[in-house]
């Protein structure tokens, strides 16, 4: 299973191809119904002319086939990329998504992130050449992530109802309630994005060809950890990419779920990585024999 192709999403990629400016990559494994939510808050952006790339990290059989549907009746191009479990791959399965991404620019999330109606636009709005952006995010409770729906999500109720949010942030379980807010003074932005922030790999965005001067994510990779983002930044950076933040612009609020355990692994190889201080790796999208 490369990616669905029904007869559905043929024609939909039809209908959108001349108008596609911006790949939207999903890092997927096994929760399709946070994946509904995901989508549901996609449904509702304020621009349509992207696609949806699911990257799919080894779902099981009857998920991948649930998405494949979801995929076919969803309004917009969806492409459902899939590959074996073989463990934690995430970075493979994103190259693989690069590759397959129509737009020359991508903006990356999770599957267990719900995306403001505005989140596609700005940061598509915000994009420059050699630049890398990146948003925040809010953490959801177990109280309102048990509260959402398809329905809900389409009615904007984490927009609607954020009182309910801040709410829960202080007397509840959410937390980074503050990042949840979405501000439009310009005068604003500029105040709140003056400090230097790292990339977020669940919300982020750069150009195609920036990413593929850096031969992709490394997939060496393969525990959930901070790593794989400070990995990613570094050699974007030395390569002549900045990095800007787009806190409070671009929101997207995150559903709650127990944290996969971080592994220092990681951590081991981000330094090895310094110590190269190599742009470009050679363990990415294209391999060195």
């Amino acid at each position: 299973m490369q990616y669905s192709r029904g007869k559905t999403l043929m024609q939909k990629e039809w209908i959108y191809a001349d108008k596609i400016n911006v790949s939207v990559i999903i890092s997927f494994y096994n929760k399709i119904e946070y994946l509904k939510l995901a989508l549901a808050g996609f449904e509702i952006q304020s621009m349509k002319n992207f696609e949806i790339i699911i990257a799919d990290d080894g779902s099981s059989k009857d998920v991948a086939e649930a998405v494949d549907k979801l995929a076919d009746d969803f309004p917009l191009p969806v492409k459902h990329i899939w590959q074996e479990d073989n463990g934690f791959r995430k970075n493979r399965i994103l190259n693989k998504a690069i590759i397959e991404a129509a737009s020359d620019y991508l903006i990356f999330i999770d599957g267990d992130c719900v995306p403001h109606s505005r989140f596609v636009e700005e940061h598509l709005r915000h994009k420059e050449n050699r630049a890398a952006l990146t948003g925040r995010r809010v953490n959801l409770s177990h109280r309102i992530t048990a509260e959402l729906s398809e329905e809900k999500v389409k009615n904007r109720f984490l927009e609607m109802k954020f009182g309910k949010i801040i709410i829960d942030g202080i007397f509840g379980d959410s937390y980074d309630v503050e990042k949840g807010f979405y501000v439009k003074s310009e005068f604003l932005r500029n105040k709140l994005n003056k400090k230097k922030r790292g990339l977020l790999g669940c919300n982020m965005s750069m150009n195609k060809a920036d990413l593929l001067a850096v031969n992709g994510f490394d997939e060496r990779y393969k525990a959930p950890s901070i790593g794989e983002d400070s990995d990613l930044q570094y050699r974007l950076e030395l390569n002549g990419v900045e990095i800007k933040s787009l806190n409070n612009i671009a929101v997207q609020y995150h559903l709650h779920h127990k944290l996969l355990p971080r592994k220092e692994e990681n951590l081991i190889l981000f330094e090895k990585v310094k110590a190269s201080a190599k742009a470009r790796t050679d363990f990415g999208i294209e391999k060195t024999e």
